[in-house]
């Protein structure tokens, strides 16, 4: 006897996969995913296969792909030799070189932000007077554009206008 595979309603997947049912439907209507089946009263009915490709869609989201990119890898299925495809395996490598990227320019501001919460201060003052410790001084949003992660390299580095 063969088993009838799962079914899950909308709710149900959206719970699965973290997707909202609205962004569930506009995948559907943009053709991402293929057109669910419906019960006779006309609600969609979802298998696992179905909330497999929605998990897809928002990993390969998450990692800022447009939809649009995301497309061809739908098309192929799980279980392919990735070396059958190798225009799709260069283009997540491009993408995954993108990623690095904003990976490193997100640690130069985490870096830059620890050196500053280090010092205690925004912006260190030019100050001519020896032995008077410096006091921070309250710096503007405006003032904060002028702040550079080179400023990391050295320390006691001042931005003088």
């Amino acid at each position: 006897m063969k088993e009838e595979p799962q079914c899950f309603t909308i709710k149900q997947t959206a719970e699965q996969t973290g997707i909202n049912e609205d962004t569930i439907r506009y995948y559907e209507k943009i053709a991402l995913l293929p057109r669910v089946e419906r019960k006779d009263n006309g609600h969609r009915i979802y298998r696992q296969e179905d909330i497999n490709t929605i998990r897809l869609i928002a990993c390969l989201k998450k990692t800022g792909m447009p939809l649009e990119e995301i497309r061809p890898f739908l098309a192929v299925s799980a279980d392919t030799d990735p070396a059958e495809y190798p225009e799709l395996v260069e283009l997540l490598r491009s993408h995954r070189e993108n990623i690095v990227s904003q990976i490193a320019s997100l640690q130069q501001v985490v870096d830059f932000i620890d050196m500053k919460l280090e010092e205690g201060r925004y912006r260190r003052d030019c100050s001519d007077l020896e032995g008077v410790p410096e006091q921070p001084k309250p710096v503007s949003p405006g003032e904060m554009r002028y702040f550079s992660v080179s400023a990391k390299a050295g320390k006691s580095q001042t931005s003088v206008r």
